[in-house]
């Protein structure tokens, strides 16, 4: 299973959500520069290593945003661990704006 793929089946399980978009941006990421473990790592934009996470739940009402990030962080740090490099969260309570 894709990382993309076991991020989706965690959050809906987690969450309940609305609404969950993922999308990868990984290929928005070629040529960047990173140090990582001691090892100079340059990203070649394939692979599953920066997503951005769109998620609309009954879950996040009544939490600061704070909050809503370190859920869905803590939620999917084994994936951090596995290779998953940067993660943008957009995360929103039903009848919230968006801007997406």
């Amino acid at each position: 299973m894709s990382i993309q793929e076991t991020m989706e089946k965690k959050l809906t399980a987690a969450f309940s959500p609305e609404r969950l978009v993922i999308i990868n941006e990984s290929h928005l990421h070629a040529g960047h520069h990173h140090e990582e473990t001691g090892h100079h790592v340059v990203y070649d934009g394939t692979g599953e290593t920066h997503f951005r996470v769109r998620i609309v739940s009954p879950a996040f009402a009544g939490k600061s945003r704070i909050e809503r990030h370190r859920a869905v962080n803590d939620l999917l740090a084994d994936e951090m661990k596995a290779g998953l490099h940067a993660l943008a969260i957009e995360p929103a309570a039903p009848g919230e704006k968006t801007r997406w």
